[in-house]
């Protein structure tokens, strides 16, 4: 046991070194409220951002920012963004996805006090984070040239995506025709869809068509890499199928990786790295050009 502490001590002390963190950047303010990122930053850049989303179930808390989720990204050169959104029951997915996209904008605004280039952003998250990557990959658009925030004028197009056991169809939840509005279990996300278990039926199906990352499919969608433990209890792993096939359809860039026995956490992730970083580093751009 003492062993694997002063290794896990010695682990950290070189990732440490390796990134430095700016804590607190407000990229959006609303309401009253400010909306804030932790910046990490690698020892050498390769001027290439990773914006994480920071989301569990649709909940984000500054308790979820982690400095060893960066590490490995800033050891390759990666700038990491993690990003706190606003979290359910106080707010919905439709409100959530807004202040993502900003989040977007923010880093593409910003892109040279970064030193990170604006045309190499990929977003990247895991479960809700993952649904949330998507959505900000189909959803991307080029701004608003009469905004009166200048963040606003600036695009929110993701250039690629990693998303880790991310729901995408809510309205084919583990078997056709089922949603996961009728699944045991998954009432402690319904403050994040706006509904209740007394929402009528068609409601619940239009929800659920609405706020799937799979109708937002089509030619023009970001490389996305899925990466899926094939014993999820969770998310089916047939939701990241069912994505691929949209993209094998629509003839976008993709991959599905599977990971044998792993399931909706921490250990799916890890096994998922190695592809992540190389996904990002042959899907982002070294160059402007």
């Amino acid at each position: 046991m003492r062993g694997i502490i002063v290794a896990s001590l010695a682990l950290t002390a070189v990732f440490a070194s390796a990134q430095t963190r700016v804590r607190d950047v407000i990229y959006m303010k609303s309401g009253g409220c400010a909306y804030t990122m932790d910046v990490f930053k690698p020892k050498t850049s390769n001027h290439k951002a990773i914006v994480w989303m920071v989301s569990g179930g649709w909940v984000s808390n500054h308790e979820g920012i982690n400095p060893m989720l960066a590490a490995p990204f800033n050891e390759k050169g990666f700038t990491v963004f993690q990003v706190v959104h606003g979290s359910q029951p106080k707010y919905t997915i439709p409100e959530i996805i807004p202040m993502v996209r900003r989040a977007v904008r923010f880093v593409r605004d910003n892109a040279a006090t970064y030193d990170v280039l604006p045309n190499a952003i990929g977003v990247c998250g895991g479960s809700a984070g993952g649904h949330l990557s998507l959505e900000i990959a189909g959803l991307g658009d080029d701004g608003d040239p009469n905004a009166k925030d200048p963040v606003d004028r600036v695009s929110s197009k993701a250039d690629a995506v990693v998303a880790f056991f991310p729901p995408t169809d809510f309205e084919n939840w583990g078997s056709t025709g089922v949603t996961p509005f009728t699944v045991p279990g998954m009432q402690v996300f319904f403050p994040a869809f706006g509904v209740t278990k007394d929402t009528p039926k068609d409601t619940l199906q239009k929800v659920g068509h609405d706020l799937s990352p799979i109708r937002l499919v089509k030619a023009g969608f970001p490389p996305t890499l899925l990466v899926h433990g094939d014993a999820d209890m969770l998310v089916p792993v047939q939701q990241s199928k069912l994505m691929d096939a949209a993209f094998e359809a629509a003839h976008v860039t993709h991959r599905l990786l599977v990971i044998h026995g792993t399931g909706h956490d921490g250990n799916t992730m890890m096994k998922g790295l190695a592809a992540t970083l190389d996904w990002f580093d042959k899907y982002l751009p070294a160059s402007k050009n």
